[in-house]
């Protein structure tokens, strides 16, 4: 019997997959000797969904949209900003590759394609994102602030891994244009907080000045709230108005548009600085 041979586009791919592989494994090993980053991903937006649904606890029936409970209507923004903070921080690892010179020894090595570089960056946040995700998905659970069905939890999956995939673009660029760990850390700061106050993930459009509402109708989180929070209302239905902005009524297919072209976008537009770089 003879052994079958491999194509011509099948080796290089095997040869990516293998590489891709192997760097993903290596930020796995680095996270499991260092686990502090999982744990304060978790236990940070822990933190803000018991205070502040227990702050609220006592809110007047009625008060927000649909009659819901404030822990419940906080749960979906804590979920999207547990993603996005662990996706914000994915090029930190990249730029601690840098200035250790670990970046400059993966350029020179014979590797098939260095887009491995990235795509190992991107699968380690990606899971990374979905793991805290769903432990605080979880404790809204044990809280008593309900659990998506089948379908409204598949629908919370795609929007926090189009979400995760475009903050992941834009931090891996910062990574390769900044000139250092700092700049990097300076830039996660500035705008973590601001992007979460500046979306419906603590209160809704109608509790905000005109100027605050119409930031919040622009920021890509309430793209992503909106969805989540509907995948825990009951019936899923993507059609429906899900935001009525400044700007007019947006619907669940409208967010995840907009979600789809936003990772589209920063993907196309940290392409050649990625090419520059890794060339």
């Amino acid at each position: 019997m003879t052994s079958p041979v491999a194509t011509p586009t099948s080796a290089p791919m095997a040869e990516l997959v293998q590489e891709t592989t192997a760097l993903t494994r290596r930020l796995f090993l680095q996270l499991q000797r260092r686990p502090s980053t999982l744990v304060a991903g978790v236990l940070q937006p822990l933190i803000w969904l018991v205070l502040f649904g227990a702050l609220f606890s006592r809110a007047p029936e009625g008060l927000l949209p649909g009659g819901i409970s404030y822990g419940r209507f906080l749960g979906a923004g804590v979920i999207v900003f547990t993603a996005f903070s662990a996706a914000l921080n994915a090029g930190l690892p990249v730029m601690f590759d840098r200035e250790f010179g670990f970046l400059n020894r993966l350029l020179v090595a014979p590797l098939r394609s260095r887009s491995s570089i990235v795509l190992a960056s991107v699968i380690y946040i990606t899971t990374l994102s979905l793991i805290q995700s769903l432990a605080i998905m979880a404790t809204a659970a044990l809280l008593g602030y309900g659990w998506p069905g089948m379908a409204g939890l598949g629908l919370v999956l795609v929007t926090l891994l189009l979400l995760v995939f475009a903050v992941t673009a834009l931090s891996l660029g910062l990574a390769f244009a900044l000139p250092g760990h700092i700049e990097l850390i300076a830039v996660i700061f500035v705008f973590n907080l601001p992007l979460l106050f500046a979306s419906t993930a603590l209160a809704p459009l109608s509790f905000m000045p005109p100027w605050l509402g119409w930031l919040a109708a622009l920021n890509p989180l309430t793209f992503a709230i909106e969805p989540i929070r509907a995948a825990y209302a009951g019936p899923l239905d993507l059609s429906v108005v899900l935001l009525d902005a400044p700007y007019g009524p947006v619907s669940g297919y409208v967010c995840l548009l907009v979600l789809m072209l936003l990772t589209a976008g920063l993907f196309l537009l940290i392409r050649p600085l990625l090419n520059r770089k890794l060339s």
